[in-house]
């Protein structure tokens, strides 16, 4: 045998018996791995949508911003979520503090759905502000031509 390993040996009656090898294959490993890559490469983006709600479309253009803002959903039905989490009106304002201190630059936005009406959205957004938070928004959809 040229170059290689003999893993062979030969019988009384001189006919060759292989050895078993020691060596684990890793091809396919490796193969499934790259498949698992892949599949979660396409789904994590899937996986970060949020609270769903229905927002009002406008003509206004879209932000960029690099950092996670701290997001105020208001659902149809009322419920009040900070970030993913469902909190009562009450509990706003304490979670706010903890997460982001009393009086704080952090940027909030509200995002609230479509059938909510108008004084519900101003009571949040008014109790947001009395706690010292300055830099509220409002999340909308653009209007798409």
């Amino acid at each position: 045998m040229a170059g290689g390993v003999d893993t062979s040996a030969r019988t009384s009656n001189g006919r060759r018996r292989f050895k078993p090898s020691a060596e684990i294959n890793v091809t396919p490993f490796v193969d499934v791995m790259l498949v698992l890559l892949i599949v979660f490469m396409v789904s994590a983006p899937l996986l970060t949508v949020g609270v769903e709600v229905d927002l009002p479309d406008t003509e206004a253009r879209a932000m960029t911003t690099s950092e996670e803002p701290l997001t105020v959903t208001i659902q149809a039905d009322g419920t009040l979520f900070l970030m993913e989490t469902p909190i009562q009106y009450e509990e706003l304002s304490p979670r706010l503090r903890a997460i982001s201190g009393a009086g704080s630059q952090a940027r909030i936005y509200i995002r609230a759905d479509d059938g909510v009406p108008y004084g519900e959205v101003m009571r949040v957004m008014a109790r947001i502000s009395a706690d010292g938070y300055a830099n509220i928004g409002l999340v909308t959809d653009p209007v798409s031509d």
